[in-house]
């Protein structure tokens, strides 16, 4: 039995030099080692030998044991280390290849313009007002001279809620709450989202204003035009032409419309503008009377004027946009273009 275990001590050593994978060196273990292994095999014959030898045999089948064992981990760390140069060999990066950096995301487009007429009239000393999306009747409509039964209710297609709320047709409420809160002279704009029944290509249920309101003890229409001509050169350029055309809003008397220059055709007529080189951008007027009296404001004593503007249409009209649903349909080769 010593003899059979010196032999598959040298014959295992040499087996094991041949070995050139860890899974090669996995499988040798095992039928070497293992339960049903050589050498298992060899020291289940141990009961036929005499109570003196056994001893000495063990003794020789655990150094037998270590000797193969301490060879093979040997063997398994030197496959690994092959194995690992073999891998990142293979896996090797080519560092003349140009990189590929990450791509930055940008504001929206209407983001852009709305903090650049915020800007805008910021410079001019207005301040920013917020107010709820989710208005009452009364601040929506009736605090603006616009009473039940009114035919300008109709144009606004309202989204109405219970409880006599509804979703704002327009950002005038928060001049409204302005008022009441605090006594001239009062310089704001109103920016925000609202709400109107109403989808095409140059309507959407959603979209954002921006209405100013300055009132004083001596404000005059000339100080409206020029507020409002300074903005237009600001957003569209120092050459574009402004008209001020009458109107009607029920808050406000006497109202009118600013037209500018088309920014597609310069002035020369096209189909933007329908052949008349101009442009409708915002609406605009003295403020009525009648809504000072819903906010004690007195109106023997003070004067002021109001705007209001679509974000979605200058931006069209910047970008030369001509259809309003490109901006929340959030197709990436279309906002790319505004990085």
């Amino acid at each position: 039995m010593k003899r059979r275990l010196e032999e598959l001590k040298e014959r295992a050593l040499k087996e094991l030099e041949a070995v050139e994978s860890t899974q090669a060196l996995k499988e040798f273990r095992v039928k070497l080692l293992g339960r049903k292994g050589e050498l298992k095999a060899i020291l289940k014959e141990m009961g036929r030998l005499s109570p003196d030898e056994r001893p000495l045999v063990g003794q020789i089948a655990n150094q037998v044991k270590a000797l193969l064992e301490k060879a093979i981990e040997e063997k398994e760390k030197l496959l690994r280390q092959k194995e690992e140069e073999e891998r990142l060999s293979a896996e090797e990066i080519d560092i003349t290849l140009p990189g590929r950096g990450p791509e930055l995301g940008s504001l929206h487009p209407i983001t852009q313009i709305l903090r650049e007429i915020e800007e805008v009239f910021i410079s001019m000393g207005f301040q920013v007002a917020q107010g709820p999306e989710i208005e009452t009747d009364y601040y929506n409509f009736e605090a603006l001279n616009i009473p039940p039964h009114h035919p300008a209710r109709d144009m606004q297609d309202t989204f109405y809620l219970a409880h006599n709320l509804l979703l704002r047709t327009h950002t005038s409420p928060i001049q409204i709450r302005v008022m009441e809160k605090f006594r001239p002279p009062v310089r704001i704009i109103a920016p925000g989202k609202v709400y109107r029944r109403d989808a095409d290509v140059s309507h959407t249920p959603m979209f954002h204003q921006v209405e100013g309101l300055l009132v004083d003890e001596v404000t005059t229409f000339a100080d409206l035009k020029g507020v409002l001509e300074e903005f237009a050169l600001r957003i569209f350029g120092p050459r574009t032409f402004v008209r001020f055309r009458p109107s009607y809003f029920p808050f406000t008397e006497p109202s009118a419309e600013m037209d500018i220059g088309c920014v597609i055709c310069g002035g020369k007529g096209c189909r933007v503008c329908k052949g008349s080189g101009w442009l409708e951008i915002l609406g605009c007027g003295m403020v009525d009377p009648a809504v000072f009296s819903f906010v004690g404001y007195d109106p023997q004593k003070y004067r002021g004027f109001a705007f209001g503007l679509g974000v979605e249409r200058i931006t069209m009209l910047k970008y030369g946009i001509d259809d309003i649903r490109l901006f929340f349909e959030n197709d990436l080769r279309f906002l790319r273009q505004f990085l």
